[in-house]
This record gives C-alpha cells, structure tokens and sequence, in this order.
C-alpha cells in the first residue's frame, strides 16, 4: 500500500454518538460506520468527512493509486488526551501497514490542529477539507473562540470586568440609585483593571503561599506575618481618621494634602508591620541554619524609608499651615539620616557575612 487516506474525528463523535471503535480500516466498515454516525446524528459533520474520505479513496483507486481508507477519532476532552489518541492510533497503523504518504481528511480547523502530529510521522501529500456550507464557517469560527476562552488570562480579563460591571448595575438598582450606576461601574472596573495592572492579585497569592509554609511547617514567621497584617490594619486605619478629619474641615484641604496627612499618621505603624515582616524572616533564616545575609539590610531599609516619608510629610504640612512648625533643617536631618541608616544596614549585612561593602 502506498498512500493512506485518513478521516480524522478529532472529539470522538463516531464513539460516543455511534459507538464505533476507531481506527476504522477498509471501505466497507467506513461506509458502515458513517451510515450509524448518520442515523444517531444526522447534523454531525464528522458524517461527511467519513464519506468525503470515502470518494477520494475512490477517486484514487480510479487513478490506479494504491490506497487504503482509514478514520482516526481522538476523544471529547479535546486537547492533550485527544491528540495522545490519535498519535498511538497513528503509530499502531504505520507498524502494522506500510504507507509513503496520507492524504489528510477534515471538516474544519479543530481537526486540522493535528496535523503536525501526522506531519512528524509521515508525508501529508494533501489536505481535503468537506466544505457544509451551513456549517463549515460556524464549526472554525466556533472552535476559535472556544480556543480563545479557554485561555485562563483571556477569560479572567474579559469575563470579569463584565461581570463586575452587572453586578455593579444590578445592586444599583435594588438600591433605587441608577442614577449612580455608570460612575459606580466605571470605579470597580477601573479598580480591578489596577488591581490586575499592578499584580496584586500574584502578590497575594504568593504571600498567602509564604503564609502557609509558614503555618505547616511551625515558622515563627506566620505569627510575625498576622502581627504585620494586623498593625498595617491599624495603620490605615489611622491614616484614614486623619483624613477625615481634614475633610470634616470647614476648608477642604485638597487631595495632596489629604494624602501627607494619611502619610504622617500611618507611617511609623508601616514601618512596625514591616519590621515585623522582617524580624520573622531573619529567625526563621537563622533557625534552618541558612545563611540571613542580606536580609540584615531589610529593617535598615524600613526605617530608613519611614523617615524620609515621615519627614517629607511632616515639612509639606507645616509649610502649607496644617501642622508645627517643621523647618526645612528638620527635613535635611531625615534625609541625612534615612541615607545613613541605610548605609549602616548594608554595611551590617555585608560586615556580619563577609559580602563586599
């Protein structure tokens, strides 16, 4: 035998729909098998490809082309398991049967994705294509955005938003407010477009993973991560009475202002939730026995970067009238001083491990 022609049924329709086990190898049994394909489901076009198959077979043997027929069907969780069907199908055909070429048989762009698998075992010397006209362009158009959606980062991007947005019109209306509706959807869906943006979703995930290590296997860090959670809590929720309180004003101090005074009154409590953060590290390092180095540096940093804050906030303030007096010499002190702390942790990382200053 010379050239193979082969139907493919990439999602299993002639097994599950008419209960035939592929391959199906001869004329006879492919005819056979797309009669039962066609009584159970007169709409499938897997039914037409079979016979498809079927004439180019005997348009071959017409030409005096030494041919045989034969159907492949993979499975209905299409991908991965489907395409591992026809590949050992494929295999089990070219051991037993000794083909030069295939001439490749399909309904549509799903079955056709398979094609480099027969590609890598032999030569396709063509592609036939059954073309039903009412379905063809519905089947490759369906099976595009079923490949489209299934992507786990398309569908999140595309199918939240939208939903965030019902939901968002849907309480509006309980709540007999639409009139709110559009700038409450355009604020929940712009939220969730920063809050993917910025990758604060990964963020959390990796730090409740980093929690829950911590949990299993009895580190001191999971206590020193619930203290840190618990203080950046108090944190903001001091920096938000503080500006309240500027908004419950006569004079609205406007929003850069609103912004020092959430930065002066939160501040030192960030700072107390990240030494926290960095104290239960440096245990856990030195209790495994692991080398902390510069993990040292991290509570310099913290403080170093809570006194610039502090300091920058404190002098816009007191410039601006809404705190004491806090002179410019003040702000040159925090400056000097965050850049020396910082400097004093790398030295104390680099002196305690022997890194290089």
């Amino acid at each position: 035998m010379k050239t193979l022609v082969l139907c493919l049924d990439r999602d299993d329709d002639l097994g599950r729909k008419a209960g035939v086990t592929s391959p199906v190898i001869g004329r006879d049994a492919n005819v056979e098998a797309a009669t039962k394909l066609a009584m159970s489901d007169p709409e499938d076009s897997d039914t037409n490809t079979i016979f498809g198959g079927v004439q180019e077979y005997d348009r071959l043997k017409g030409m005096g082309v030494d041919a045989e027929i034969v159907c492949i069907a993979g499975d209905y969780d299409v991908g991965v398991v489907s395409d591992n069907k026809i590949a050992s199908q494929m295999d089990e055909i070219l051991s037993t049967y000794r083909f030069e070429d295939v001439t490749l048989v399909s309904d549509g762009a799903e079955d056709e994705a398979v094609l480099p698998i027969i590609q890598s075992r032999i030569k396709v010397n063509s592609v036939k294509r059954i073309r039903v006209k009412q379905s063809e362009s519905i089947e490759s158009t369906y099976y595009l955005l079923k490949e489209f959606i299934s992507d786990p980062k398309i569908r999140g991007a595309i199918f939240i938003p939208i939903g965030l947005a019902f939901i968002v019109y849907a309480a509006s209306v309980v709540a007999r407010r639409p009139e709110l509706a559009v700038a409450a959807i355009i604020g929940v869906v712009g939220a969730y477009l920063l809050y993917s943006g910025f990758g604060i979703g990964e963020s959390i995930d990796k730090y409740r993973e980093n929690a829950t290590e911590s949990l299993y296997r009895g580190k001191i860090s999971f206590i020193t991560y619930l203290a840190a959670i618990m203080i950046g809590i108090i944190a903001t929720i001091q920096g938000a009475n503080a500006c309240w309180a500027g908004i419950a004003s006569e004079i609205f101090p406007g929003y850069i202002i609103l912004v020092m005074m959430f930065i002066k009154t939160s501040v030192w409590w960030y700072v107390a939730a990240g030494l926290s953060l960095g104290f239960g590290r440096i245990v856990d390092l030195h209790l495994e026995g692991r080398v902390i180095g510069r993990a040292w540096a991290f509570p310099f940093f913290i403080i170093a970067s809570g006194l610039l804050l502090w300091g920058a906030s404190a002098y816009i303030l007191a410039s601006t009238g809404y705190d004491q007096d806090y002179g410019i010499q003040h702000l040159v002190l925090s400056i000097v001083g965050s850049v020396a702390i910082s400097l004093f942790g790398i030295y104390v990382a680099a002196r305690r491990y022997g890194e290089p200053v």
